[in-house]
């Protein structure tokens, strides 16, 4: 018998969740950029192991609604949570808990349903920095776990770990949701262009809004090649210059960094070639959005 079952991760923008993920699978599943609302989809990583299968649901940072982009994301976190087996809400220690985080606890404590309050970036604070946090939320801790990680430095996650795997039920191994050797419900082809548009927000810092997406219209994979077209979307001709850099340079640093983390990927050398493409409005435009693979009927 293994224990096996789901978990969303949620949490406000920024809070260390993909970065959480990405640990635990040990794979790169989810990217991670210091700017806002960084996730999009709910995305599955699967930890696996002889006696457990996880399935941990990332989900876009909490955050107010406004676009039809917006509007999806918010409600894919309402999806993420319903009959999974634990919630794990993760907080940046370097900030205090709010009011909404907060009322989320009360929230699926009165739903019985588990909660992990996991604090991390614990390598940012002193050691007793990180006890005096966990002083102050002791209150918590009839509705919920408290749990204090790094991801980075890999602290305490096997601890998170070994608590989740409390909240899950047995079953046999034959009844895995998902085969030993997957670590992701995504394609090779949305991976590729999250690994995009992470690099494209990395480069790009504060010098251009958040409204980036990736097309990937040419996906070709042979023995030892793969040949990668794809377009940068934004929506203004200014951020379309601000992308290409002077004398494009910008877009080849993008390309560059981009391809070297697919290769490591794919474990083949790859072709890459980015194009800038500018569609005014295209956070609202749902038809566009289904076909970026955000599936908003689905929600």
């Amino acid at each position: 018998m293994i224990k096996c079952g789901f978990v969303a991760i949620i949490g406000k923008a920024n809070a260390g969740k993909s970065s959480l993920i990405n640990r635990i699978v040990n794979e790169k599943v989810s990217i991670v950029s210091p700017k806002p609302q960084t996730t999009r989809n709910n995305i599955l990583g699967i930890y696996n192991a002889e006696d457990c299968q996880i399935i941990f649901v990332d989900t876009p940072g909490i955050n107010k609604t406004g676009s039809g982009l917006d509007n999806f994301m918010q409600k894919s976190i309402k999806g993420a949570v319903t009959d999974v087996n634990v919630v794990i809400l993760a907080s940046d220690i370097t900030k205090p808990l709010t009011e909404q985080e907060r009322n989320l606890i009360d929230n699926y404590y009165n739903q019985k349903i588990p909660v992990i309050l996991v604090l991390t970036k614990i390598d940012l604070v002193p050691e007793q920095k990180v006890f005096e946090v966990l002083s102050n939320y002791s209150n918590l801790t009839n509705k919920c776990e408290l749990v204090p990680l790094s991801s980075l430095k890999n602290r305490n996650v096997n601890s998170l770990l070994d608590l989740v795997k409390k909240y899950l039920p047995k079953t046999s191994q034959e009844n895995r949701y998902y085969d030993e050797d997957l670590y992701t419900d995504k394609s090779l082809k949305f991976i590729v262009s999250e690994i995009i548009r992470e690099k494209a927000l990395y480069y790009l810092d504060k010098e251009i809004p958040h409204g980036i997406a990736v097309d990937i219209w040419n996906f070709n994979e042979e023995t030892t090649l793969a040949t990668i077209e794809a377009n940068i979307i934004c929506e203004k001709d200014s951020h379309k210059v601000i992308i290409l850099g002077k004398g494009g340079e910008m877009l080849k640093k993008i390309g560059h960094s981009a391809r070297v983390s697919i290769q490591k990927i794919l474990q083949k050398k790859v072709v890459l070639n980015l194009f800038i493409k500018v569609k005014p409005n295209w956070k609202n435009n749902l038809e566009f959005l289904d076909s970026l693979g955000y599936n908003i009927n689905e929600i």
